[in-house]
């Protein structure tokens, strides 16, 4: 494993550029919500909340909390003016429908066919699909964010997802720790990558063939921390 790589709010700054200006978005709970911390200057996205909160804010102060106000994963939240309240029915109904722009999400494994696996069983396991079902097929736009190995070094990916899925054929862009790639065609389309990293190297830790097409952008973000 290289000893560079982008950390988790690296990751999610770079995420975040990808948004429109207007854009709704739901992000998953955990990693993907650092992504409302980096919105570009003069873009402003229209956040969702599938447990019942369409624009909401920023985290509150320490102290401040209203803990009537949270999101999916618990964690408090503050409201923008225009900022509406629904019960879970109306939230799926707009993931459903297909209202939302852009759903990001974690991942523990993403095939070159698209195929996302970001739940799994067993003590350790997140319990349950939940939501992202939902999301996947819902949204217009589905992205992973997510390190590029698991914490013993395994490729997150893959030819073909070993845990079980959440979505199929559903994502389109993964921004990994050490590159932003494409799946198009059922291919892992290298469109970014650390300047650090030979393409070798990156292929030696993903499990699918990395295909570009002549050109390959270097992966530049600002140093963050977290």
């Amino acid at each position: 494993m290289t000893s560079e790589k982008l950390s988790n709010a690296q990751i999610a700054w770079r995420a975040a550029q990808d948004i429109a200006d207007g854009a709704y978005v739901n992000l998953g709970i955990g990693f993907p919500e650092m992504v409302a911390q980096y919105q570009p200057p003069g873009r402003q996205a229209i956040f969702h909340t599938e447990n019942g909160i369409l624009d909401f804010g920023p985290a509150p102060k320490a102290g401040e909390e209203d803990w009537d106000l949270i999101n999916a994963g618990k964690k408090a939240v503050t409201l923008k003016p225009g900022s509406a309240f629904f019960d879970h029915a109306t939230s799926f109904a707009m993931v459903r429908g297909g209202h939302l722009d852009v759903a990001i999400l974690g991942a523990y494994q993403v095939a070159q066919s698209g195929d996302l696996a970001n739940w799994s069983t067993g003590p350790k396991g997140v319990p349950a699909v939940g939501g992202a079902m939902d999301l996947v097929h819902g949204a217009k736009r589905v992205a992973v964010i997510t390190e590029h190995v698991t914490k013993d070094g395994k490729p997150k990916l893959v030819e073909r997802c070993t845990l079980p899925l959440t979505g199929v054929g559903c994502v389109t862009r993964v921004y990994t720790s050490l590159a932003v790639i494409d799946i198009d065609g059922g291919k892992f389309m290298l469109r970014e990558k650390l300047g650090s990293m030979t393409l070798d190297a990156l292929q030696a830790l993903t499990d699918a063939k990395l295909h570009t097409d002549g050109t390959v952008g270097e992966l530049k973000v600002p140093a963050l921390g977290g």
